[in-house]
């Protein structure tokens, strides 16, 4: 021990002084640090959530501002509808297993009724729909309508599975900020749908978990989508005041 400068230091003063001088700089050093590079650590699932953007922005409606968003969410529940509903029916005509017959009962129960809510609001906020599966869709169903067994049951459950795990986030985020009372309404009804096929789908025991973590794994089944844009019917609004008047669900 000596003085400096009057003031008696010892070795244990001087390490403590120094771990409260490091500690201070690793704090500057944190709050230093962009926020963006932390973002690079969340998990992979809250970036996944996507939507196609027509470029008309956000209009006025009699049910409220109808965004670029809510247009695309009521289009996809439409997509949806016309490759899942066959899905199901291949389902319940083609397998041996009864939980996957089940499943198929579930798919095309809730996308007949899905499909009659899109078309409804679609008119009513005259919004163009997809007649047709897109090319992506049809490869998937041409995929299950050439296999057999145990080889469809797989297929079906585990395309159909990572599919709704998809939109899954898109519900929930049209939900959460739509200002339209009929795309919420839509939406409403979706979450409850989306999350029962989830559910029995799951159930079939099929599901390759493995390939869904992050839903960013690869799919059973062809290769992305060719870029082939499914052809738009127009919906005509309808009269204001006047109830939206269904269509049939092939009709779009």
């Amino acid at each position: 021990m000596r003085p400096v400068n009057g003031t008696l230091f010892t070795p244990g003063r001087n390490m403590a002084t120094g771990l409260v001088v490091l500690a201070l700089v690793l704090t500057l050093a944190a709050l230093l640090v962009p926020v963006h590079v932390y973002d690079n650590t969340r998990p992979a699932a809250a970036t996944t959530v996507t939507w196609d953007d027509d470029g008309r922005g956000t209009v006025g409606t009699e049910f409220g501002p109808l965004t670029a968003m809510d247009r695309d969410f009521v289009r996809k529940v439409r997509l949806a509808g016309l490759w899942e509903l066959p899905a199901g029916r291949q389902a319940q005509e083609r397998t041996n297993r009864e939980a996957v017959r089940e499943a198929g009962n579930h798919l095309v129960d809730g996308h007949t009724e899905l499909d009659k809510l899109a078309i409804d609001t679609a008119r009513a906020l005259g919004v163009e729909l997809a007649n047709q599966p897109n090319a992506q869709q049809q490869a998937w169903l041409a995929q299950m309508n050439a296999a057999q067994g145990d080889e469809f049951d797989r297929l079906f459950a585990n395309i159909l599975r990572r599919a709704h795990g998809t939109v899954f986030g898109l519900v929930a985020q049209v939900r959460a900020q739509t200002r339209n009372s009929m795309v919420r309404t839509l939406a409403t009804r979706a979450n409850a749908v989306v999350l029962d096929h989830i559910t029995v789908l799951e159930a079939t025991g099929l599901v390759d978990f493995a390939q869904l973590e992050g839903q960013g794994g690869p799919v059973p089944g062809p290769a992305e989508p060719t870029g082939q844009v499914p052809p738009a019917v127009p919906i005509a609004p309808s009269v204001p005041g006047e109830a939206p008047s269904p269509q049939p669900a092939g009709s779009g």
